[in-house]
């Protein structure tokens, strides 16, 4: 394929997005992919190899400017404008719909070529700018293919009036040989002090309040009241970090929780391996929520069953009371009777794993979330 997309999110760029663009245009062609994308720390290195041409742009914003991403829209705009005027492309992808959707906008038009628009949720339901979100309507509405990660996200486009025939539902995915069960963990746990008997509760995100790790930590109190043996470990870093610990300490439970900031991805998966169960019972604020949740994907291909928050895009990640559940994250009695449910029934676990591992390597494998990107140009729409 001939395609040039344009997305500030790109490994090395931690977050599942950034995951998500790598892994599947890396399947989806070579060197006649182009990627215009943010120049961060490690990019020359992980570009080296690559089988994909990427272009890096150091894209900052300035107090002094009115917006302050002007000059960042600008030199998104000159690059990607210079890469599609000097070589031959079929259609522009745009990573998200502000900046990159609306450099592609005019890219496309430029060249005379379909545009593709991502969308993920969270930036429709959270951006409170009239100006904003009046440009935001208006990309949206121009773009040839929106991709959809997610049903909520198809509904929210839908409210903004974006044609129906012009959405098209694709899920995030996961790289199904990375993320496996049976990997070797026994050296995280001892790591962690975790004791035999002791269930291993795993979070994974950033350190944001939506994400409800505060409310994890709320609830342990109550998984002690029914005997229940657990270690938690949080995997991330954020803005919360210093709450949450502070939160531990209040909650006295500081010697069960192990903040574990960023770890090294061969130990991610190792980390899926160790738990019992993975839990991010997200919850709206503000008009933030999740918009899928690719870690959920992540749980699931090592075997693990998890829990999730009600609200945003969840329920397309996790299928309720099949491969998890789905509780209201605003709600600590709900979340830890969630825990305590999957900590105490071996079977219902067992159950909920299996189906979740199942659906995983039958849906989201990352070649076959490249194969429908691949058919959105192939059926010719």
């Amino acid at each position: 394929m001939r395609l040039l997309v344009i997305t500030e999110l790109y490994l090395p760029t931690k977050g599942g997005t950034a995951v998500w663009f790598d892994e599947v245009y890396r399947r989806l062609g070579d060197k006649e992919i182009h990627v215009v994308t943010a120049d961060v720390p490690g990019a020359a290195e992980h570009d080296l190899n690559h089988p994909n041409t990427v272009h890096r742009v150091r894209l900052e914003r300035h107090w002094w400017l009115r917006p302050e991403s002007l000059a960042m829209y600008a030199k998104l705009l000159w690059r990607s404008a210079n890469v599609a005027l000097s070589n031959r492309i079929d259609a522009v992808h745009a990573g998200r719909v502000l900046p990159e959707g609306l450099v592609g906008w005019i890219v496309a038009r430029l060249v005379g070529v379909p545009l593709v628009i991502y969308a993920h949720g969270e930036e429709i339901t959270s951006w409170r700018n009239p100006k904003k979100a009046k440009v935001l309507r208006f990309v949206y509405r121009r773009a040839d293919i929106l991709v959809a990660n997610s049903e909520f996200t198809r509904s929210e486009l839908l409210k903004l009036g974006v044609a129906e025939n012009r959405i098209r539902l694709i899920y995030p995915g996961v790289d199904v040989e990375r993320f496996r069960p049976d990997l070797p963990c026994e050296d995280l746990k001892a790591q962690i002090g975790l004791r035999p008997g002791q269930k291993l509760i795993l979070s994974v995100g950033r350190l944001s309040r939506r994400k409800g790790f505060d409310m994890v930590i709320r609830a342990l109190p109550l998984l002690q009241e029914r005997g229940i043996e657990y270690q938690y470990a949080l995997i991330g870093i954020g803005e919360d970090q210093e709450y949450l610990a502070e939160l531990a300490n209040d909650m006295k439970v500081a010697d069960q929780v192990h903040m574990l900031g960023h770890v090294s991805p061969d130990d991610l998966p190792r980390w899926c391996n160790a738990c019992d169960v993975f839990v991010m019972p997200n919850r709206e604020i503000n008009g933030d929520t999740e918009g899928f949740g690719m870690v959920f994907l992540e749980a699931a291909a090592c075997r693990k069953p998890a829990i999730a928050g009600a609200a945003g895009g969840t329920g397309s990640a996790i299928l309720d009371g099949e491969t998890g559940l789905r509780v209201d994250g605003t709600q600590v009695k709900t979340v830890a009777g969630a825990l305590a449910r999957i900590l105490s029934d071996e079977g219902f676990a067992t159950r909920m794993a299996q189906a979740a591992y199942d659906r995983a390597i039958a849906l989201f494998s990352w070649q076959a979330v490249a194969e429908q990107t691949r058919k959105l140009h192939q059926t010719g729409e």
